[in-house]
Order: structure tokens, then sequence, then C-alpha cells
């Protein structure tokens, strides 16, 4: 069904009905181990690590939604980072997204550095930089696009022509995007990754990671690690993502538009210093976006004056669940500087413009004018002034 737009795709893939029963939801197939027949021609699965019908469904299902040829779905989507990295050796470089999400950060700077495996951090919106950034042990551009937390675009085609001109793989977290509205592999990348914990399962139930690709080489190689590794999604969460992603399409165009209402209005609060949202005309990347992509998303990042104000503010904001993760059926609203991007050192985080000061919301399917109403009233609850210990005032508000 490839000629048909992916609002459809996403409800009437090749798993449709089970062709046995005839059943409109895929088989949750729990078994560990399956029965040989012929232990010359054994069947096409023997044991759930490196195999199941239900995971095959949705490794299948998420392959052609991103217009790849095989998919991967793993433990969580740090396992398909992870995994994904395990395709580099010893000596090997990598030029990664410099605002990159904390937990790859803590992978790329934490771990691969300890197996000899280094990294150069560079702003990817500058071509220039990049192309400085490559070396010849150069093996993977590792993009994400929009950025986590303060949404920088990165031009995916240009980045893709710079690794092919360098003999090098490109790899895109399209997390926040999901194929619904931005499809990497088109595009020229060599390998997609998903937190599909986030937008694509979409209810705050499940934990798990995808990956997709277009290349033999890769695929037969993720596949080896998949199994050696063994951090594979298991039946009933596969099922649990299959069964998100006949929603995506409906609840992804739902929360972009609530997330433009409430980006838009936000701006506008003299107590909010700066809203980072791709769907502006006066965002940096702005037009990059409109051509990669088929819609800004439901993620935005704002920044108040400092740590008290956040105090304050997510004290008294009522609607949305303050916690990590994000692309729930319910607004998350998060602080990067000590959830998303603990991991990343102060320094290293407020070079990057994560500020003690910045919350990132991913909107949900709630009424857009009650939330606005409800940051309203929180920001109303923000002091002019934070207090030290002795009463004086510490921070004035400008």
């Amino acid at each position: 069904m490839t000629d048909h737009s992916i609002q459809t795709r996403l409800l009437h893939s090749d798993y449709k009905f089970d062709p046995q029963t005839g059943a409109v939801s895929v088989p949750i197939n729990q078994a560990s181990t399956f029965h040989q027949q012929d232990f010359d021609q054994p069947g096409d699965y023997d044991y759930s690590r490196s195999g199941n019908p239900t995971r095959k469904a949705l490794e299948d299902t998420i392959a052609g939604l991103e217009s790849g040829t095989h998919g991967f779905a793993f433990a969580s989507g740090m396992a398909a980072i992870s995994t994904s990295f395990m395709l580099l050796s010893q000596g090997d470089h990598i030029v990664i997204t410099e605002d990159v999400y904390g937990g790859t950060f803590r992978m790329v700077t934490n771990v691969l550095d300890r197996f000899g495996i280094d990294h150069t951090f560079v702003d990817m919106t500058d071509l220039d930089a990049v192309a400085r950034a490559i070396q010849p042990n150069t093996k993977v551009l590792y993009i994400e696009t929009p950025s986590n937390p303060t949404l920088k675009i990165t031009d995916i085609q240009a980045v893709t022509k710079l690794a092919k001109a360098n003999e090098c793989w490109t790899f895109v977290d399209n997390t926040f995007m999901t194929p619904a509205l931005q499809r990497p592999l088109e595009l020229g990348a060599d390998l997609v990754l998903h937190s599909a914990t986030k937008f694509i399962a979409g209810h705050s139930d499940v934990v798990a990671g995808l990956a997709v690709t277009g290349c033999p080489e890769i695929a037969e190689r993720l596949g080896f690690l998949q199994n050696s590794f063994g951090s594979i999604l298991g039946a009933h969460d596969c099922w649990l993502v299959l069964r998100g992603l006949k929603t995506l399409h409906t609840r992804l165009t739902q929360s972009s538009r609530s997330a433009e209402l409430i980006a838009e209005q936000l701006q506008k609060h003299p107590l909010i210093e700066e809203v980072y949202y791709p769907g502006f005309s006066c965002h940096p990347g702005s037009s990059t976006h409109s051509y990669q992509a088929d819609g800004a998303g439901a993620v935005l990042s704002f920044r108040l004056r400092d740590e008290d104000a956040v105090r304050q503010f997510t004290k008294a904001v009522q609607i949305p669940v303050f916690a990590v993760s994000l692309g729930a059926v319910e607004s998350i609203l998060s602080y990067p500087a000590r959830m998303s991007h603990a991991a990343m050192p102060k320094a290293e985080r407020e070079k990057r413009g994560i500020t003690d000061g910045l919350l990132r919301l991913s909107v949900g399917l709630e009424n857009p004018e009650e939330l606005l109403a409800d940051f309203y009233q929180a920001l109303k609850q923000i002091q002019p002034y934070a207090f030290t210990t002795n009463g004086r005032p510490s921070h004035e508000l400008t």
C-alpha cells in the first residue's frame, strides 16, 4: 500500500488482519521457543530472542512506514541507539549533534570512549562546521532533528551528502517527528532511530526502541547485534506499539495544532524569555524544516528567568504531568537540566542553551485553551524576586 498516504498506511499495513483467523489485531505470540519439525529444515522461528511473529509484525510495519527495508524492535530507545553504535569499531570517530538527548550524550562520552570510539560534538545547523569536524576515521554523522530540547533543525539531505562524500553513514534520531511527519531515509539517511516509548506508542504505557534501514550491510550487521545483545522488545510490548501506531496520525495532528497555538501565546507573555518552536517563521531552521518535514510537531520549549522561577511555575501548574518523557496523550512538562539532560555537565548544558530556566513541553490531547489558562495561572505564581535563606532578594525580575 505504498501508494497510499501515511495516514492510511498507519491503519492498513500487511498486518491489517491475521490471515489464519481474520482477527483485525495482530496476535500476541507470547512463546519463548518454537517447536521444530525437522532440525535440518528449521522453521522461521526458533527462539524469541532471535525472532518472534509479533515482533516481526512491528519491525516490518515500521520499516514500511519509514520507507526502509528492515526494521528492528528493541527494549528501549537507548537500546536501539546503543546497539546501533556497536556497528562501530575501536579507532572510529563520530560527528554528533551538540544538543543531543542526554542519554545519547552519556553513551557517547562515558561508554564509547572506553572502547576507543572518539566523537566530536558540533552545531549541525552549520554545514561548514560539520564538514570541518569530519576526520579520516569518521564513520557516522549522527543527527537529531529537531534537537532535544532546543529544537534546532539540521538539514538532513545536506548532511547525508556530506556523509556520502566522505564514505560515512548518517544516523537520524526521528523520535520527535516520527514517520508521520518526517522520513529521513527518503532524504538519504542510512539509519533511522526512535524512542517508540514516545509518540509512536503514545500512551505512557510501554518502553520501546525502533531502528530502520534500507542499507543491506547495516541490516545484516544490526540484526546480528540485536540477536547477540538480546535487548529485544517483548511480544506484548510490540503489540502495544502496534496499537499506538494506529492512532499516531490523529494524535500527532491534534497535538501539533495545540502546540502551535500554545507556542504563539506563550511567546507573548512577559515572563517567558524565549520560546523554541520550529513552527515559527522566525525560527532559524524554519525553512529547512518545512521542506523536510510535514509539520512542526507537538514539542516546544520555553525559558523562564532561572531555576527559582521554574520551581514556582511547576508547583503551580495543574494539568500537565511533570515528568520525564514526551509524546503521550497527556501533556508532559519536563525540566531538561534535571531530567532528560541530567547526565550532561552544567557547563556543557549551558553551552548548548539548556539553561536552568528551560522547560520542555510535549503537548497532549487536552483542550489547548484550558492548558493555556493553566499556564497563565501558574505564571502568576512566579514572584518578582527569588529570596535567599536570610530573606534578601537574590534575583530581580528582568
